[in-house]
């Protein structure tokens, strides 16, 4: 496999996927396994060493109490964003007192847009193309390339990648031809991968402003009573709760989301509460906002500054992304629940009532939610909204290291210390790295801006952006995973992309005001996402060109009972030395690079060898029955072993060399166990001397492996040096050279490896891309 865009061993095309719907290969094609594999099993055991089902991504189902709870939890993280945007949409929406018309027709476009873009669009569609739990333009992308040929995977995991691709006869004519286009048009290929790294980025960058402009808006509410609090105060408070807030990250989502939700909770009632207050006591009429007519006779009036100030709206949500990308974090249905019960009502009531209060007191929409408050709830507000913004950054942190994953997971980042804080719910993570760097970033961009008119400037440009990118991918999705009709699709597709473009234009008129830091922001962090992928790419490509079967490699001398290396390595006896090595194979299929250039530096052989791959799953734990496979290869002594562990499984340890030997004892024990004499005669037809000969071959192979171990057991590690091909134009080898350098820098160090270190080698090459 070159490419590593399927499965290896399997062709993919049409005519290969209908023969094999019938076929047992299908099911090899279905779990990922190559042809050559699924024929490898182990001989010691009936489970094999080839991918298990259980071995993919499976998205996690939750139901009664334990979905509610998962529904408070969402709500204590993914609806701060868009929870206290109340604080400061009309501010950014008016620039004076607005007269009743334009007042009704913002509320109206507040409410249809969290209606058709949030409720319709968002809760109800787009959290349905999720790849196996993970929400994201880039788990959209991967949700694709699962049901089409249209990117390449490392080899290491390829066959993790549960393809799911339907046969030409289960799409209609006009899906299939769509999804013949994207497969083979490359530009096709690359505009996908760059909206999906490009929508990553977009809500990365917005991850820096979030908690800078949520903070400094329910800081400034300090001005209504202390008009004369000085800009600085403000600034310096806001950023020492940000630096709070990026210090109690370690504790985990799970820990942070149980402290977090009673503070949403609370005020998203406080602003439903309010909301109905203010419709009682000033102006309800302002309920028929609820009509379209106002929205539309919003543009009517105001024509280009209506169409410039929707930059103003969009704020009410900006989370709406955030919520998508927090999926994997908690379950579709709860953030669904969530939503639906709790937090689009109170939104509704918060917007209506603050609309009610404007209506008899204009000015009031400098500062909507604090003047609106009713008699004496002014303080209790006001602590309840400087926690809800504190609170509201979260969503954004959250789903930058739950997007952070993603790109590392499918080799868009350089692998970085990724923590698992919880144990139920999976796809909760903690990223150091991330949180830091976000941590300094937020706190300048907040001393910088200063206040939430400016950030509210360069903020809503990513959001809208990232909106518009994941309404168009949804739409692929729709088309070529769904099985909708195109026509169909269309027909949704329109209105919502038609409502994405006015918002982004409008945005766009921001980009000289400050929105250009957050778009120059993102660009700079695709621009690292490609250059880390083209640089992997090119590194798989060469990978492939030299992966042989151990068959290929090691001949049994006929001339002596030992072993040879083939003529393709220069033939010659294989001297033996005593002990048992433990090479690392990165990929778990073919001979690992450290061992085919072990054999081809140094022309000898260990008395037993061990080929061992660690393959991570995506669960916290992995049954003892299910961690352990081992396999015999045709090279004599020479075995496979594949450890299944969890994330929070700790495999490396002091003691790996007596876990490998014990394992692959009882592997070869287990596959000798025999029937008692008599039973085994009738059964197979076996004499008692045959039997004598195989418990004798039995026993001597068990001494051998027992000698070997107690000689010496020694952990062989690669280390892969790589240097760029001279045919390659000056900027190529900027790139490349680029990406070796991050390469280098970012590879965990051999030393650090928890194993004794006078018992580690290390075997390093050099290739060449």
């Amino acid at each position: 496999m070159a490419d590593g865009s399927a499965p290896t061993g399997v062709q993919f095309g049409e005519d290969t996927l209908e023969r094999t719907k019938t076929a047992d290969s299908m099911n090899i094609y279905k779990r990922g396994i190559s042809v050559q594999e699924a024929d490898h099993e182990s001989v010691f055991s009936d489970k094999g060493d080839g991918v298990r089902e259980s071995d993919y991504k499976k998205r996690q189902v939750f139901k009664g109490w334990t979905l509610l709870w998962l529904a408070y939890q969402s709500t204590g993280v993914i609806y701060g964003d868009i929870g206290t945007s109340p604080l400061y949409v009309y501010s950014s929406t008016f620039t004076s007192e607005p007269a009743e018309a334009d007042l009704l027709g913002a509320l109206s476009l507040i409410i249809w847009s969290l209606t058709i873009i949030v409720t319709i669009k968002y809760v109800l569609i787009v959290l349905r193309a999720d790849d196996e739990g993970e929400g994201g333009t880039f788990a959209i992308y991967s949700l694709l390339s699962r049901y089409s040929d249209i990117m390449k995977h490392d080899p290491r995991v390829n066959r993790l990648v549960k393809m799911q691709r339907h046969g030409t006869n289960e799409l209609h004519a006009s899906n299939n031809s769509i999804r013949t286009w994207l497969e083979k048009s490359r530009v096709a290929h690359g505009l996908l991968k760059i909206l999906a790294v490009l929508g990553v980025s977009l809500i990365m960058a917005d991850g820096i402003l979030t908690p800078a402009q949520s903070v400094l808006g329910a800081i400034q509410g300090l001005e209504v009573v202390k008009p004369d609090i000085s800009s600085g105060t403000i600034v310096g408070v806001s950023c020492a709760i940000l630096v709070l807030l990026f210090v109690v990250q370690p504790l985990g989502i799970h820990r942070l989301s149980h402290a977090f939700a009673p503070v949403v909770i609370i005020w998203l009632l406080f602003n439903g509460c309010f909301g109905i207050y203010n419709l009682v006591v000033h102006d309800w009429r302002v309920l028929k906002a609820f009509s379209p007519f106002f929205a539309g006779d919003w543009f009517v009036r105001n024509k280009t500054t209506g169409w410039i100030n929707l930059g103003g709206i969009l704020l009410a949500f900006t989370g709406v992304e955030a919520l998508f990308a927090d999926l994997g974090a908690f379950s579709r249905r709860a953030i669904q629940l969530s939503w639906l019960c709790l937090t689009y009502p109170c939104l509704l009531l918060a917007y209506t009532g603050q609309a009610a209060y404007i209506s008899k007191f204009p000015s009031a929409y400098s500062n909507p939610f604090f003047q609106t408050v009713p008699p004496g709830m002014f303080y209790p507000s006001l602590v309840i909204a400087i926690l809800a913004a504190v609170v509201a950054s979260q969503a954004l942190i959250t789903s930058t290291f739950q997007l952070l994953s993603q790109v590392m997971h499918s080799s868009y980042f350089p692998h970085i210390t990724t923590i698992y804080t919880s144990d139920k719910f999976h796809g909760q993570v903690y990223i150091p790295m991330a949180n830091w760097l976000m941590m300094i970033g937020t706190v300048i961009v907040t001393a910088v801006y200063s206040n939430t008119t400016r950030l509210g400037h360069a903020y809503g440009v990513c959001v809208i952006l990232v909106t518009f990118i994941t309404t168009n991918l949804v739409t692929l999705v729709a088309v070529i995973v769904w099985r909708v009709h195109p026509a169909i699709v269309f027909l949704v597709w329109l209105p919502f992309v038609t409502l994405d473009a006015l918002f982004l234009t409008s945005a766009l008129t921001k980009v000289p005001n400050g929105a250009w830091f957050t778009l120059l922001l993102a660009v700079l962090l695709a621009s690292f996402f490609s250059l880390w992928r083209y640089g992997k790419e090119k590194q798989w490509t060469w990978e492939s060109k030299d992966r042989h079967d151990i068959s290929e490699i090691i001949l049994k001398n006929p001339d002596s009972n030992g072993q040879m290396l083939s003529h393709r390595y220069g033939g010659g006896e294989l001297q033996e030395i005593d002990g048992m090595g433990i090479f690392f194979d990165k990929a778990g299929d073919f001979v690992p690079a450290v061992y085919e250039q072990w054999l081809r530096k140094f022309r000898t052989q260990m008395d037993v060898v061990v080929l061992m791959h660690m393959r991570a799953l995506s669960q916290p734990h992995v049954e003892e029955e299910e961690k352990y496979a081992v396999s015999r290869t045709s090279a004599k002594n020479v075995y496979r072993l594949t450890i299944r562990h969890g994330y929070n499984d700790h495999v490396i340890t002091p003691d790996l060399a007596r876990l490998v030997y014990e394992e692959v004892r009882k592997a070869i024990v287990r596959g000798a166990v025999k029937a008692p004499p008599s039973e085994e005669s009738s059964s197979t037809g076996k004499s008692d001397k045959q039997t004598e000969a195989d418990d004798a071959a039995l026993a001597a192979r068990l001494r051998h492996l027992d000698e070997a171990y107690n000689t010496q057991a020694l952990y062989l590690v690669g280390k892969q040096k790589m240097r760029i091909n001279e045919k390659y134009n000056f900027v190529k080898k900027m790139v490349l050279g680029a990406f070796l350098w991050v390469r280098e820098n970012s590879r965990t160090r051999i030393e650090q490896l928890n194993v004794p270190v006078e018992k580690l080698v290390e075997v390093g090459f050099v290739g060449e891309i």
